[in-house]
């Protein structure tokens, strides 16, 4: 109802970028607030959140039945009185026939019959095995809707998958930094100086990137922000703007050759952030959501295993193409691409 933030919403979209919120927009309990602060009313508490409902979808899943478990109880009754008779049986026949003290001979080894004889296994294995694998599941992010589907995945043929979070890591980083002098680290690092003062979900990749080359951002002496453009200001001296297009229209900065290396880039499925210094364009610096290190080893798991992975995603075609060609590159299974309408 009143200030502005980015919410970390991963959580429950696994997208990477925080989503920026302003008064009237919906924020989700159990999501991760930005740098912002706001002042929000709380429509549904307790059970009626989001978290609370997916808690309870795992926990109905370790209590349904899977088809096999009916199977299971059916065949325990009948064991079950078969048991029981056998064990009468038992009882009668030690108790008429048998030495002396016959009656006591006819309890112990009627009772010993019950104790071997019962399928207590059989009617525990199943429930338990359900418990276990929902529980584990949930535990790794996997929620199982119910005993049935878990137990039908054993006869799974393809598994669709989504990119952002599944495939990719999920949150967004530095790739490249391009200069127009050549010289990226001072880029990097005026940007970064200029970035740590701005709340952009983009800006806390850019101060990231600097400090694990080994670049201290430079001092920020004055900033300003404008919304869905960039970001300007005066840092370690000198005139620093990033941003978009947008913002360079805005500023009379011919982007000039870093127009052609950005396009180049968001081909590739890559988010690309302008950088003009002193007034003339100065590079470029690209963000994406890189390829998990485990994504190709885990491709050729499946793959070896017979299954068809395909990968669903509300990204753009270019940005699919480009990250799954890096995975295949290093899963070495060909594929085609195909849009959904």
């Amino acid at each position: 109802v009143e200030g502005r933030s980015s919410v970390d919403e991963s959580m429950l979209t696994g997208e990477p970028i925080p989503v920026e919120k302003n008064p009237g927009d919906k924020v989700v309990g159990a999501t991760m607030n930005g740098t912002g602060a706001f002042i929000m009313r709380a429509e549904k508490v307790g059970s009626a959140t989001v978290l609370a409902q997916i808690v309870q979808l795992v926990a109905q899943a370790q209590r349904s039945r899977a088809p096999m478990q009916r199977l299971a109880d059916k065949v325990s009754f009948w064991f079950v009185l078969a048991v029981l008779g056998i064990a009468v049986v038992t009882f009668l026949g030690w108790g008429y026939f048998g030495p002396e003290p016959s009656w006591t001979y006819a309890v112990v080894n009627a009772v010993a019959v019950l104790i071997i004889a019962c399928p207590c296994a059989l009617g525990l294995a199943t429930p338990m095995s359900i418990m276990v694998g929902t529980g584990k599941g949930a535990q790794s992010g996997v929620l199982i809707k119910n005993a049935e589907a878990l137990e039908r995945l054993e006869r799974v043929d393809t598994i669709v998958v989504d990119k952002t979070g599944t495939l990719t890591e999920g949150k967004p980083r530095v790739v490249d930094v391009v200069s127009e002098q050549g010289d990226e680290r001072e880029l990097l690092r005026l940007a970064a100086g200029l970035e740590q003062a701005s709340e952009h979900p983009l800006a806390a990749a850019v101060v990231a990137a600097a400090r694990e080359r080994g670049v201290e951002p430079a001092q920020v002496h004055t900033f300003d922000s404008r919304t869905g453009s960039g970001v300007v200001g005066r840092v370690a001296g000198r005139d620093v703007a990033v941003g978009n297009e947008r913002l360079m229209a805005d500023l009379g900065i011919q982007p000039g050759g870093a127009t052609a290396q950005a396009e180049a880039r968001r081909a590739d499925g890559q988010t690309v952030m302008l950088v003009a210094i002193d007034g003339k364009a100065a590079g470029i610096v690209a963000v994406a959501d890189p390829v998990k290190a485990s994504t190709p080893h885990a491709i050729r798991d499946l793959h070896a295993a017979g299954l068809r992975i395909v990968m669903l995603t509300g990204d753009s075609r270019a940005t699919a193409e480009a990250e799954l060609a890096e995975v295949i590159v290093e899963g070495g299974k060909a594929c085609a691409f195909r849009k959904l309408g």
